[in-house]
């Protein structure tokens, strides 16, 4: 299959790592980071020691559904330093032939999961290949109806995130959108990785601070420095796009500073899917339990009764850290304890992922020669 890799898979050796080492700054958590290359450890993820630590928080900026603080030990781990890009995702699909859920027409039964009982089927030529967008608005609006900002386009796509006419030029290094959960899924499963579980993505985003609210320490701008791509309230307010010309979208990765970890964009860019179904009440479950709590996969099923007409049982997984869209007036999800449940087949302009590997897994590559063995 010929794919966007040969258009944008060039630059995965200039221009992406120019992009990731000219514009990191030193990191502001005080860690030691170990990042893997290809002898020691897998190339370009990050080592996530064992350790216990607290998960959610009782912080005043805290969800209810980030409450209480609890107890979490998790084993060490690998992680990928960013997400994965345009550029790495090209050459999964050029690869493998592979069609997001975005590509595919969508089935009623899967879009009927996450409505009222006794929606009625749209009709057959509606139901058409495409994704959300984020399109904002000319002016303030309400803040309780996101259909003001966002809009499902025909032809959305990885390859087209902004739909027909927008391209991944100028973008290899960008983080991929408008990937689904089961398109994360598949990336993984050709990647030899895993996504990472939500106890995984807290404990390697906090960077080896204890209850900080943000990747990088307690200051949302340590020395007047912006550490993310999130929406800036002080230049215009949420969701308002006053001309074309303004850019609201993706960074490159690893354009901000990395956590104590060396692991960047866990905070703002793109929201991140991670392996856990979504349950609003899951820290307040854990919390309960009396012993601690070791490796935690998640629930067995989603539960969220707080969204409005959407079923409480609808399928969601977790996304975790927050966006370019995330507003401190509207949502400010890259903190490092919140987290939201997303349809998982429900690709969106501003969702992509990252991968982990336990030591078995680096281990297992290595013995069946897909990778070089550490020494």
């Amino acid at each position: 299959m010929v794919g966007l890799g040969g258009s944008i898979g060039w630059a995965v050796s200039s221009r992406h790592t120019s992009a990731f080492s000219a514009q990191a700054q030193p990191p502001v958590a005080k860690t030691s980071a170990y990042i893997g290359d290809g002898k020691r450890g897998p190339k370009n993820m990050a080592w996530i020691p064992e350790q216990s630590f607290l998960m959610g928080t009782d912080n005043r900026l805290a969800q209810r559904n980030e409450r209480p603080a609890h107890e979490v030990k998790t084993s060490g781990f690998w992680m990928d330093v960013h997400d994965v890009t345009n550029a790495e995702f090209a050459r999964f699909v050029d690869a493998t032939g592979y069609v997001t859920t975005a590509e595919r027409k969508p089935r009623w039964e899967d879009l009927r999961a996450q409505l009222p009982p006794g929606t009625r089927a749209p009709s057959p030529e509606v139901l058409v290949p495409g994704a959300m967008v984020f399109v904002g608005t000319d002016a303030m609006v309400s803040l309780q109806d996101y259909s003001a900002w966002w809009r499902f386009v025909p032809g959305a796509s990885w390859r087209h995130p902004q739909g027909p006419g927008s391209t991944l030029i100028g973008k290899a290094n960008h983080p991929v959108v408008q990937v689904s959960y089961a398109d994360a899924q598949a990336y993984a499963a050709w990647a030899g990785k895993r996504l990472p579980t939500e106890a995984q993505w807290e404990v390697a985003a906090r960077g080896g601070l204890t209850q900080a609210d943000y990747a990088w320490g307690e200051a949302k701008h340590p020395e007047g420095r912006t550490m993310a791509n999130v929406w800036d309230d002080a230049a215009r307010p949420f969701p308002v796009i006053e001309s074309p010309k303004i850019r609201v979208g993706t960074s490159p990765v690893g354009q901000f500073a990395p956590n104590g970890y060396g692991l960047y964009d866990m905070a703002g860019n793109v929201w991140q899917w991670v392996a856990d179904w979504y349950r609003a009440d899951y820290f307040a479950l854990q919390a309960t339990t009396r012993s601690r709590v070791t490796d935690p996969t998640g629930p067995s099923a989603s539960f969220d009764p707080g969204d409005g007409e959407t079923p409480v049982d609808a399928p969601k997984r977790v996304t975790r850290g927050g966006s370019f869209l995330c507003s401190d007036t509207y949502c400010s999800g890259y903190r490092t304890s919140a987290r939201r449940g997303t349809d998982p087949l429900n690709p969106m302009s501003h969702i992509g992922f990252r991968l982990v590997m336990t030591p078995t897994d680096w281990h297992a590559k290595v013995s069946d020669g897909s990778d070089t063995a550490p020494s």
